[in-house]
């Protein structure tokens, strides 16, 4: 085993420990988690890969103030979104493992409600320019339509899974994705702001962005991009799944 295989190893394990070090309120009524998804997207054209973060409002019941990736829950009209390009095989294939009920179709409704909820929060429409053959359902997927544009799956990555554990108010099988900042084709100003949801949007260095203010899986999920992308950034690699059995957090792999 080299150095190298050895500290990503003990980086690995510190993971699952930061996770488990968590002071977590977990006396409430055990809920079914809802499925969400959750985007990354990720600047690696300078030196430095830098990735896109929002603020949340300090008015916010959950997670008033945290820095966060644009996500949220998957939604009815998710599924029926005509895109450019189907997920990559081996995303497809992956999101489906642990998945009750799984079919492609849903696995694709993960993926899209992350780039709905991407535009929702931030204004950014990511995909290609191009018409969809058949009308988009109505929301926010009608402004796709409105400026030509079509969710382009096939570069969207799958590279992580967390479920919020039982006890807690809210529950999350959240689906981690990220894609590259060249995948946003249009911008609508006048999203984010005092107002908002997410009160600001940076873009920050990956080392830089680990030191801020967020929710435990948010910074777990900037490590497992940052060797990632050391690893290649490849459709193939692995996608770790982090849950709790018997009040203790494993890390598996997908």
């Amino acid at each position: 085993m080299t150095d190298i295989d050895s500290d990503r190893i003990e980086r690995l394990n510190d993971f699952v420990r930061r996770m488990n070090a968590v002071d977590r309120d977990l006396s409430h009524k055990v809920i079914r988690p809802r499925d969400a998804a959750t985007l990354i997207l990720v600047d690696r054209s300078g030196r430095v890969p830098k990735v896109l973060l929002g603020k949340r409002h300090t008015r916010h019941k959950f997670m008033p103030g945290k820095f966060v990736f644009p996500g949220g829950g998957v939604d009815p009209t998710d599924k029926a979104m005509p895109v450019a390009t189907p997920l990559d095989p081996q995303s497809e294939m992956r999101l489906m493992q642990r998945f009750h009920k799984a079919s492609p179709l849903r696995a694709r409704a993960l993926a899209l409600a992350a780039v709905r909820e991407t535009f929702e929060e931030t204004g950014l429409l990511l995909g290609q320019r191009a018409e969809a053959a058949k009308p988009p359902p109505a929301g926010a997927w009608s402004e796709f339509a409105r400026h030509k544009v079509l969710p382009d799956l096939r570069n969207i990555h799958f590279i992580g899974r967390a479920i919020t554990p039982p006890g807690r108010l809210r529950r999350f099988d959240a689906r981690f994705f990220t894609v590259d900042a060249g995948a946003i084709a249009h911008r609508i100003d006048g999203v984010t702001g005092p107002d908002a949801e997410l009160v600001e949007l940076v873009w920050m260095p990956l080392t830089e962005a680990k030191q801020l203010d967020m929710p435990a899986v948010t910074g777990v999920m900037l490590e497992e991009l940052d060797g990632r992308i050391a690893d290649g950034f490849g459709h193939d690699l692995p996608v770790p799944f982090y849950r709790m059995i018997r009040g203790s957090f494993l890390r598996e792999l997908l």
